[in-house]
C-alpha cells in the first residue's frame, strides 16, 4: 500500500493571542507542527504534504530540515476546501491519511489501525468524550455502521446527546477523494466545506465506512489556546516520564519532570523533581541528578553526580565527577574523571582535570586545569581586560589558596603553589611558591570609631 499524508497547518489561531502561526507553538521544546510531522514518518509514507495558508512562509522556515510538499490554501474555507487543494499531488493510487497540526498526541498505533481499515472505503478516527460540546457527532445506522457526522451546529437536539465525537482525521482512498471531495457544499451554518462530509457520499455510494476509536480524549485534543496548550504539554511530559521509567530510569514524580528536547539514559540513572531537560543529554549508567537541575545539551558519564539546584549548558562531565549544588557549568566546560565542582562556582570554557576541585564560591573561565588541582574558596580567574578574553593554564596538582585572582594569560606549572589572598599576574614555575599581598600592619593603640557626643 503506497500511503500519503496530508498535515493540515493553515489556520491562524486567534484564541492563541499571539502573531506566531498556532502550529509553531511549542510542545515540550519543539512546535506542534514538528510532532504530527514526526509520527507521520513513523508511518513511511511516499509523501507528506502540509497545507498551510496563515505564516506560510514562517512554517516553512521553521520546518526547513523537514522533506515536504507545501500546498497553499488562499482562503480557509474549512477542511474539505484544504485537503482538496493537495489532491492534484497525490497519486490516485495512494491512500490518504490527513492529520491536523494541532492535534500533537495522536500515537502511532492509532494511525495505523486506522489506516488499515481504508483500503477500500473512508475510515474515520472518532472518541468518545465526556463534553461532546463543539464537536461533530458521529452518526451511526441500526447496524452500528457509521452513516456520516453532523456538525455541532447543524445538530438536532437528539443528535446532541451523542458522545462519540469526529476527531477529523480520516484515511481514505486517494481515488474516493478525488471523486468527493468537488461534490462537498457548504451549505451549513459556518458556510464551509467539511472533510467529514465525504463519509454520506461514500455510504450512498454503499462503501461500509470503518471507525476507529482513538485511546483517550487528550490523544485526539486539538490545540485552540493556551489552556489546551496547557493541557497537551502536561500530557505530553508524562507520557515520556512514564516511559523512562518502563525503561528502568528512577524518575522521582513524574508529574514534576520536564523533557524540551531528548533524553538518553544509561542503567539505574536517577532523576529527582524539577529537573529540566533541554536539547541533547546523554546520562550513563549510576548517574544522579539531583532537584531542581536545568541540563541543556550535557553528556554525563557513569557514575557522575549533578547536585540540586544545577545548572549545566553545553558541558561534559567526566565519570564519577561532582556538580553541585547550586554550581552554574556555561558552554565549554569539560570536567574530567572525578572532578570536582561545588556550590556556587560558575565555570566557563574550562577543561577541569582528573581528580581537580572547584569546591566553593569561585569563578573558573577560559582555563585548563591539569589533574590533581585544588582551588580554594573565593578564587576567580580574570579571563577579560575589556577587550579581549585570555586563558589560565594551571598544571597537574597545582594548588591555589582561597581569595585568589588569577589574570590571564597566566601559566602556574606543576606542582605550583599560590598563597591565599594572592593576585597573580605572572608565570609561576614548577613547585614555586606565589605570594602577592600587601603588607600587613598592626597599629598599637589605635582606637574605634564612636559616635560623635554632639548628635542629636
Amino acid at each position: 500500500m503506497n500511503l500519503e499524508i496530508i498535515i493540515l497547518a493553515a489556520g491562524q489561531g486567534t484564541r492563541m493571542k499571539s502573531p506566531l502561526p498556532k502550529v509553531l507553538h511549542q510542545i515540550a521544546g519543539q512546535p506542534m507542527l514538528q510532532h504530527v510531522i514526526s509520527v507521520a514518518r513513523d508511518l513511511n509514507p511516499s509523501a507528506i504534504h502540509v497545507v498551510v495558508g496563515h505564516g506560510a512562509e514562517e512554517v516553512k522556515e521553521a520546518m526547513a530540515a523537514e522533506t515536504l510538499q507545501w500546498v497553499v490554501q488562499e482562503q480557509q474555507l474549512g477542511t474539505g476546501h484544504a485537503v482538496l487543494q493537495a489532491m492534484p499531488r497525490v497519486d490516485e493510487r495512494s491512500t490518504v491519511l490527513v492529520l491536523y497540526g494541532d492535534v500533537p498526541l495522536i500515537r502511532l498505533d492509532t494511525l495505523q489501525a486506522l489506516v488499515e481499515k481504508a483500503t477500500k472505503a473512508p475510515a474515520l478516527l472518532t472518541a468518545q468524550v465526556t463534553d461532546p460540546a463543539g464537536y461533530g457527532r458521529i452518526l451511526r445506522g441500526d447496524d452500528d455502521s457509521v452513516l456520516g457526522v453532523v456538525e455541532h451546529k447543524d445538530a438536532n437536539q437528539e443528535q446532541l446527546l451523542i458522545n462519540e465525537i469526529n476527531t477529523g482525521v480520516l484515511a481514505a482512498p486517494a481515488a474516493d477523494l478525488k471523486r468527493y471531495l468537488p461534490a462537498v457544499g457548504n451549505a451549513n451554518s459556518q458556510g464551509e466545506y467539511y472533510l467529514p462530509d465525504v463519509l454520506a457520499m461514500a455510504v450512498a455510494d454503499d462503501k461500509t465506512v470503518a471507525a476507529q476509536l482513538a485511546t483517550s480524549e487528550l490523544e485526539v485534543l486539538g490545540v485552540n489556546d493556551r489552556l489546551q496548550l496547557n493541557q497537551v504539554e502536561r500530557e505530553c511530559q508524562l507520557r515520556q516520564a512514564q516511559q523512562l521509567l518502563r525503561d528502568g530510569v528512577s524518575v522521582a514524580d513524574a508529574a514534576r519532570l520536564d523533557i524540551r528536547g531528548s533524553l538518553h539514559c544509561g542503567v539505574d540513572v536517577s532523576i529527582d523533581i524539577n529537573v529540566v531537560i533541554e536539547g541533547q543529554v546523554v546520562l550513563g549508567d549510576g548517574v544522579s541528578i539531583g532537584p531542581n537541575c536545568v541540563l541543556k545539551n550535557v553528556t554525563i558519564a557513569d557514575g557522575a553526580s549533578v547536585h540540586a539546584m544545577s545548572h549545566l549548558e553545553d558541558a561534559r562531565v567526566g565519570a564519577k565527577a561532582n556538580v553541585g549544588p547550586y554550581a552554574r557549568l556555561r558552554p565549554g566546560t569539560v570536567l574530567a574523571e572525578g572532578a570536582r565542582v561545588g556550590n556556587f562556582v560558575e565555570t566557563k570554557k574550562a577543561n577541569i582535570g582528573a581528580g581537580s576541585k572547584v569546591n566553593h564560591l569561585s569563578y573558573i573561565g577560559d582555563c585548563d586545569m591539569g589533574a590533581g588541582v585544588n582551588v580554594g574558596a573565593g578564587t576567580i580567574t580574570c579571563n577579560y581586560d575589556g577587550v579581549n578574553k585570555h586563558k589560565t593554564s594551571l598544571g597537574d596538582d597545582v594548588f591555589v589558596g582561597s581569595n585568589s585572582t588569577l589574570v590571564a594569560p597566566l601559566a602556574v606549572a606543576d606542582g605550583g603553589f599560590i598563597g591565599a589572598g594572592s593576585t597573580v599576574t605572572k608565570a609561576v614555575g614548577e613547585k614555586e611558591l606565589a605570594v602577592s599581598r600587601a603588607k600587613q600592619r598592626n597599629i598599637l593603640g589605635w582606637q574605634r570609631p564612636g559616635k560623635d557626643s554632639g548628635e542629636a
